[in-house]
């Protein structure tokens, strides 16, 4: 029960238990945020981060490629999809790192296999119940704050989940606080002492932080509005919502949401343009945000996918699973701005395959140690280099 969607806000929790709580309001801007995108489907990084004077890049995408007089030229060899122009003035300002061919040994082209890894850190062969980010709140997380991470959703995430502490998911302020203060439920107070036994104590424990964060995360929605302009898709809803959130000083440090249908197999041109230029707009809008609010320097933004797609267009114009992908960091405080190393090698792919060259765990360890102040060693299941990221 402990590691299941329970510790989520699927609960529903009766208003009496307001009582109960012991959540304490904090007023100091002291900590670092983090806070993780997910791009859900399988991103075509090669089409995202342009090889645009790689000829194998042309002859394996005859009708895929971008052209090149298309490509938002940032390096002599590598470039920005179209639609990502929202972004090129943060590249320029040294706000952005991207990170080529990350991935991890004996690669997984299962969807739900490839982010299980990624949201646990495992290796390829091992299995594991809780995520990386679940398990630096068993090490680091303060007792007494249930929402220290928050996954902008209406579930939580494996990656959120720990051993004994998850974060905790909410797609709507508004919407949480009128569940949690249901009247119906108040009748449960009729037995709220009847709780001997350690799993209806657990329940009644989750119950109390649910109310408890439903309060202190509706009461935060309201400190401040943004002032800043957004576009008016529901993925730069949930950004503008972390940002103002991230701006009252909510004492919440990560924040993960998520944005879908990357899966392209079939005409992919059309969709990955239109949900690049959804991430785009509304990254540019969210980091433009937190800059004019003094906040970008305490933030870190990690932008993955679950894997990468195949060198090779497929038949139907698109592209199949693949490996080895790009990730992005954004923020005030990173010690590689731009290209943090070369383009993937288009002439030595395992089986059409892209050949990674940083395990993404290492990205995972430097976020830990660098950014959270949190050993690397017991959160991750094994030891990994760090890289001069942040």
């Amino acid at each position: 029960m402990k590691n299941s969607a329970l510790a989520s806000t699927s609960l529903l929790v009766p208003a009496f238990l307001r009582g109960f709580s012991s959540q304490k309001i904090y007023n100091s801007r002291t900590g670092r945020n983090l806070v993780v995108v997910q791009l859900s489907g399988g991103n075509d990084g090669l089409n995202t981060i342009v090889p645009y004077r790689n000829d194998i890049y042309y002859r394996s995408r005859p009708t895929l490629g971008i052209k090149t007089d298309q490509v938002l030229t940032v390096s002599d060899q590598l470039g920005f999809h179209p639609a990502l122009a929202p972004l090129r003035s943060l590249y320029d300002q040294g706000l952005m790192s991207i990170i080529n061919s990350v991935g991890y040994p004996n690669p997984d082209r299962s969807h739900f296999r490839s982010m299980d890894i990624w949201h646990t850190a495992s290796d390829s062969n091992q299995y594991l119940s809780t995520g990386w980010i679940g398990r630096y709140l068993d090490s680091a997380c303060p007792k007494d704050q249930p929402h220290y991470a928050l996954e902008v959703d209406d579930s939580l995430s494996l990656a959120m989940k720990g051993h004994q502490r998850s974060g905790f998911a909410m797609s709507n302020p508004n919407a949480l606080k009128k569940t949690t203060d249901n009247r119906f439920l108040q009748a449960v107070a009729q037995h709220h002492d009847h709780h001997d036994h350690d799993e209806v104590a657990y329940l009644y424990k989750t119950m109390i932080d649910t109310q408890s964060s439903a309060d202190y995360l509706f009461k935060q929605s309201k400190v401040h509005r943004s002032k800043g302009s957004y576009p008016r898709t529901p993925f730069a809803k949930d950004l503008k919502q972390i940002a103002e959130l991230i701006t009252a000083d909510t004492d919440t440090r990560i924040y993960y949401l998520s944005l879908g249908g990357f899966d392209t197999h079939i005409n992919q041109g059309n969709q990955q343009q239109r949900l690049l230029k959804t991430y785009a707009e509304a990254m540019a809008a969210f980091v433009e945000d937190l800059k004019s609010n003094g906040l970008l320097d305490d933030t870190l933004i990690l932008t993955f996918s679950e894997f990468g797609r195949r060198v090779s267009q497929n038949a139907s114009n698109g592209t199949d699973h693949g490996t080895a992908n790009n990730l992005f960091l954004m923020g005030g405080q990173l010690r590689q701005p731009g290209f943090f190393n070369g383009a993937p090698n288009l002439s030595k792919l395992d089986k059409g395959d892209l050949i990674y060259e940083i395990d993404f765990r290492q990205i995972y360890a430097t976020i830990l140690e660098d950014w959270l102040d949190c050993p690397a060693q017991g959160v991750l299941p094994g030891s990994f280099e760090k890289l001069a990221l942040v």
